[in-house]
């Protein structure tokens, strides 16, 4: 969502130029190809060299070939190589990057608010950067950057800082950067994007009430931007486009930025935030027509919980479809996941379980209420024995967790049965101290189905995952690529548009483990890591949500048509 921008300060973002010594705060962004780069994450090299990028700019070639070459001879000896990129399409960055020759990860700063900190204000400015210190080392032209880099691993002194006479780059044309109204166009982004989970009651760990909250929080809210950390969510824009997009646009990312580094002024006006007047439903979706209390659990104050499986009869007399279930968690600390399933008795059957099963969606932190796709249910027997995998983590205290299931009914049958399927690998083996090591499951299609949703799981080793289509004309299409996975927000990625796929398309989910020291998350590096139920293992799971086509709605090249997009999700 846009707000406008009313300004009563311009300012040019390069004044916060960054002299040497000064600290260099963190950043992560995507790069050309798509990988994720986070600053600090690089804290086992020995340095960091950044460079401006601009596509257009004749002198770029130049200073790709010194880059280059300084790449070829430092990089063995723990030097990372990033360019930052402010203002061109990556299509085109992606495109030049070949024919410039270059080497490293171009990184995509489309609000523009990294390269603006870093200072750069022409094409080819570059900046050594100690990592035992994250200070500016050296700031300079690409060929100076030899002896800069000879001297940082060397200890011994720096040469000169060069002056930005000695970088004769292009000009780099930020966008403009202004100082936005609090009252007209800071809080109403913040109350759109940010509230409904940092209010009282809700999951974030404070709540956005006042303007002085706001200021308090201020440099928090910039470095969590600054690092993608929120808002919460993880898909690569450059593939698809989702209903359930929580990411802010590059140019409210920059509106809000400057407004914190400007000192997030009060300004004149009223304060949205305290005057906020919105009623929080217990349930997102109003009162179910069901609700179902899980059996409650003792959660101890430590130590290990196994998964809890426990059962309820659908105490319902008929049966019935369903078109969305939320679960209520009873402690939001403890409960770290749930996923509901139903079965129908049959004693003759092994182990009792019928013919008739299904999902009733679950919980996992980001993903709270499952609406189905509009004309799509999931019938629910009378009688049937709704099964609850419950996962706690205890966190220091003993508490009785009491969560609940809602259902939410169809008046009539709706006219599509809603499926999917799993694509899992329980054969994956993680080894010691890997930074990126993948693996993948794939499925072929029996039959046309209209893709709705897709759902990548794994655990505190998860670094990366995507979905990709190879169809059966040889063609491939990436539809969903989350390059910096959360294991903290677990997104069901909902298509805006849902996407047909063909029969014999073979669906390939693939999931990148960091099991490395790197990754601070990680309960153990040492070990090789196998598929497990517990966090401190790993899982490979992709849940799929489509329903299957009938004929008549594909058999003419109208049907047909109706379904495809230009891009997963469109």
């Amino acid at each position: 969502m846009r707000h406008a921008a009313i300004a009563f300060v311009l300012f040019g973002w390069p004044a916060l130029a960054l002299d040497v010594e000064s600290r260099v705060d963190n950043f992560e962004l995507l790069d050309h190809a798509g990988a994720a780069h986070e600053l600090h994450y690089l804290s086992d090299m020995r340095a960091v060299v950044l460079m401006s990028h601009a596509n257009a700019c004749p002198e770029q070639a130049d200073a790709v070939a010194a880059l280059n070459a300084a790449r070829d001879a430092y990089e063995s000896g723990g030097v990372a190589f990033l360019m930052v990129n402010s203002g061109d399409a990556r299509g085109e960055i992606t495109e030049r990057a070949g024919d410039f020759g270059i080497g490293s990860p171009v990184l995509l700063d489309e609000a523009g608010i990294v390269g603006a900190s870093l200072g750069f204000t022409h094409a080819a400015e570059t900046l050594v950067v100690r990592t035992n210190d994250w200070r500016v080392a050296w700031r300079g032209a690409p060929g100076g950057l030899a002896n800069a880099l000879e001297a940082v691993l060397a200890e011994s002194a720096m040469p000169a800082a060069e002056t930005l006479a000695a970088v004769t780059g292009c000009e780099i044309a930020y966008p403009e950067a202004t100082v936005a109204s609090y009252s007209d166009t800071i809080a109403p982004l913040l109350a759109d994007n940010c509230v409904t989970c940092h209010r009282q009651g809700g999951i974030g760990p404070w709540a956005m009430t006042d303007y002085n909250m706001i200021r308090g929080f201020s440099p928090m809210i910039r470095e969590v931007i600054r690092t993608r950390r929120m808002p919460p969510w993880h898909a690569d824009p450059a593939y698809g486009h989702f209903a359930n997009d929580r990411s802010l646009e590059p140019e409210e990312v920059r509106t809000l930025v400057a407004w914190i580094e400007a000192g997030s002024p009060r300004g004149e006006g009223p304060d949205p935030l305290a005057e906020l007047d919105r009623e929080w439903p217990t349930w997102g979706l109003g009162e179910p027509d069901l609700v179902i209390d899980i059996p409650p659990y003792e959660v101890p104050a430590s130590g290990v919980v196994e998964y809890q499986y426990p059962r309820v009869v659908n105490p319902l007399d008929r049966d019935v479809w369903v078109r969305a279930t939320e679960i209520q968690p009873g402690d939001r600390q403890a409960l770290h996941h749930v996923i509901t399933r139903f079965y129908t008795p049959n004693p003759e059957a092994e182990g009792g379980f019928g013919r008739r099963g299904g999902g009733l969606g679950g919980y996992v932190p980001g993903s709270v209420v499952r609406q189905y796709p509009p004309d799509t249910g999931t019938l629910l027997p009378a009688g049937a024995r709704i099964v609850f995998q419950m996962h706690y983590t205890p966190y220091g205290k003993a508490i009785t967790d009491g969560s609940k299931l809602g259902i939410y009914l169809h008046d009539e049958p709706p006219k599509y049965q809603l499926g999917g399927t799993t694509l899992v690998n329980t054969k994956i083996r993680i080894p010691p101290h890997a930074k990126a090591h993948s693996e993948s499951k794939s499925e072929v299609l029996e039959r046309d189905v209209l893709l709705y949703s897709l759902l990548p799981h794994a655990h505190y080793r998860g670094k990366a995952s995507d979905f990709v289509a190879h169809y059966p004309d040889g063609s491939s299409e990436v539809l969903l690529s989350v390059p910096n996975y959360d294991f903290n927000w677990q997104t069901s990625y909902v298509l805006r548009n849902p996407k047909m796929l063909p029969a014999g398309t073979r669906i390939v989910h693939t999931t990148t483990w960091d099991n490395s020291t790197q990754n601070p998350a990680n309960p153990d590096p040492d070990r090789e890591v196998p598929w497990g139920l517990q966090s401190w293992d790993e899982m490979l799971f992709g849940a799929v949500s489509f329903r299957y086509l009938e004929a008549e709605e594909t058999d003419s090249s109208e049907g047909f048509a109706r379904f495809q997009g230009s891009s997963a999700g469109e």
